[in-house]
């Protein structure tokens, strides 16, 4: 409820009360707002007209129409960072040139290869590059194959003394061998030649049996249950419960620490932006988080309390144990009739680093981006996987006889997927077809104070020349549009956009021209209100080059 401050003074035919601001933004955030770190004065200068906020504006006369709607988009790259992690079970510290080291090694591929899908990446496993369109189709389970321990076993190098030596272990026709790199160093030739088949690695078509089952679909094991390797469906409010007593312990540490004694309260910023987890499903979450930034309100982020498991043999119990949320029908793949889901607070967790699988908030402590994944993938599944059975619930105390397959959601369409979380109509702006003052304006149509208020997500083409070569912008992976700006930037202006993957790699690695990869509210205001990880500003020229299609929902 929002609540109205008091006044000695009305109108006469005026209301009685003024709505508290601070109240507002919270109620419709779900934020606590620290009232004590406002400026003494708002800054006048910069703000759009006020007069007309509303949550989704209508289409101006002089705006263009969208086009079509495309059939069977397979929009969607792997998180490194999270398949990594999951991998080796423990975190990594992605800000380090030391992230970069570990995931070539665990992903068996140079770095600088991962996020174009011409280098055939193990990213987009499961999929296939159409070079013509510049977009990627889905494989079939046929078209892939697990690599056994043998398969990736190199030939015995120790012998070679000259290049003719190659041919002895399989590299046949050297003069034919396309080099990498090429460089001479005190009066020494340094090559990297390409390996051809005498050394496999993984890719999109070629996986290893971890690397399958953590990020796509094909159950080769022939198990009914899904659950990731070295992993275990847990309650994620218990998990939520133990981090919050560690930091508890860990500020009440520093705090008798830095104030000799005195329990002074400390306020901590925290966000619960969504970050995308170990399979390709930034299609989802860029989509997810698009209609959040938009408008909070209209996300479902209540968690009921772990207290309330009393008896998991009690029916009213366990139905009260359920996240509750509502998808949309828009047709096509990835889809459903409209109707409420019900999933339980399970969740896929690494048995050694205890952080969940899949999506997650960015501070680790809020559940509802796990559990909308969860929801969505047993949508689209028909709601066949976890379903809730009394008559198994009575008899068992595990209740539900499946684990939701949450790599159903490997690839897909990102616009059509805001639409099926707020039950408004998908709009596609393909950038080929327009200028870039023409991308920019539409941003600018559906935003106020240069933040959107209609949810609108972005994705990049499946190949480019050579431009794709870092975790900034990767080849064929949907962003959240979350606004504009041209504050300090005289005549140029910039699309803000925010990576699912909810980080930017380490300074000065990768160069993208007219891309500034640290966003910060003295740039653009309303970076304030969000985790500034993964948030870049791209100005509309790149923005054009880079990325294949903008939509909207509203």
């Amino acid at each position: 409820m929002v609540s109205y401050s008091s006044h000695s003074q009305t109108p006469a035919n005026g209301p009685s009360g003024s709505i508290d601001p601070y109240v507002l933004f919270e109620a419709l955030t779900g934020r606590k707002f620290e009232r004590t770190s406002l400026p003494s004065r708002p800054a006048p200068e910069g703000y759009d007209d006020l007069s007309d906020i509303r949550t989704c504006r209508s289409r101006k006369l002089d705006e263009p129409e969208p086009d079509p709607q495309p059939e069977d988009l397979s929009v969607g790259c792997i998180n490194p960072f999270a398949l990594a992690e999951n991998m080796v079970g423990h975190k990594i510290d992605r800000r380090s040139i030391t992230a970069i080291r570990i995931i070539q090694d665990t992903l068996q591929t140079d770095y600088e290869e991962l996020f174009d899908m011409k280098h055939h990446s193990v990213l987009y496993a499961g999929l296939k590059l159409n070079r013509d369109e510049r977009m990627a189709e889905e494989l079939e389970e046929g078209e892939t194959k697990i690599l056994k321990e043998k398969d990736l076993v190199t030939p015995d190098l120790s012998r070679l003394e000259k290049l003719g030596d190659l041919e002895d272990i399989g590299l046949k026709e050297v003069g034919d061998v396309r080099i990498k790199r090429a460089g001479i160093l005190n009066n020494k030739l340094h090559l990297v030649l390409h390996a051809n088949k005498i050394a496999k690695t993984v890719g999109n078509r070629e996986v290893t049996q971890t690397i399958n089952d953590f990020c796509l679909p094909f159950r080769r094991d022939n198990e009914e249950s899904f659950t990731p390797p070295n992993s275990s469906w847990r309650d994620a409010r218990e998990i939520i419960m133990m981090r919050n007593m560690r930091r508890g312990m860990i500020s009440d540490y520093n705090t008798l620490f830095d104030y000799g004694g005195s329990h002074e309260i400390q306020v901590m910023r925290k966000f619960d932006d969504p970050i995308q987890g170990a399979t390709a499903n930034s299609w989802f979450v860029a989509a997810l988080f698009s209609v959040y930034w938009a408008d909070p309100a209209i996300i479902n982020r209540t968690m009921e309390s772990p207290m309330r498991m009393r008896d998991p043999n009690n029916n009213e119990d366990r139905q009260q144990n359920r996240f509750r949320v509502k998808f949309h029908d828009k047709g096509g793949r990835n889809n459903n009739t409209t109707q409420t889901v019900e999933v339980d607070y399970r969740v896929p967790v690494n048995n050694s680093s205890e952080d969940f699988v899949y999506c997650r908030s960015s501070d680790g402590m809020a559940l509802w981006p796990s559990l909308y994944e969860k929801a969505f993938a047993k949508w689209i599944s028909n709601g066949d996987n976890d379903k809730f059975d009394r008559r198994k619930a009575i008899s068992s105390s595990s209740g539900d006889s499946k684990h939701v397959d949450i790599t159903q959601l490997h690839h897909g369409d990102p616009v059509k997927a805001m639409a099926q979380i707020n039950g408004r109509e998908p709009e596609y702006y393909f950038t080929d077809k327009r200028e870039a003052s023409d991308l920019v304006g539409l941003v600018r149509s559906c935003s106020v104070n240069h933040r959107t208020i209609c949810p609108m997500v972005a994705w990049t083409y499946a190949t480019d020349r050579g431009t794709y070569r870092g975790c900034n912008l990767v080849a064929n992976h949907a962003y959240s549009v979350l606004g504009w700006s041209s504050v300090g930037q005289g005549d140029k202006q910039y699309i803000i956009i925010r990576n699912p993957w909810g980080t930017t790699e380490p300074h000065g690695l990768t160069s993208y021209p007219g891309i500034l990869t640290r966003v910060e509210p003295e740039y653009w205001r309303p970076a304030s209100l969000l985790d500034r990880e993964g948030v870049m500003a791209v100005e509309v020229g790149a923005f054009k080059e880079y990325f294949a299609c903008m939509g909207i929902a509203k």
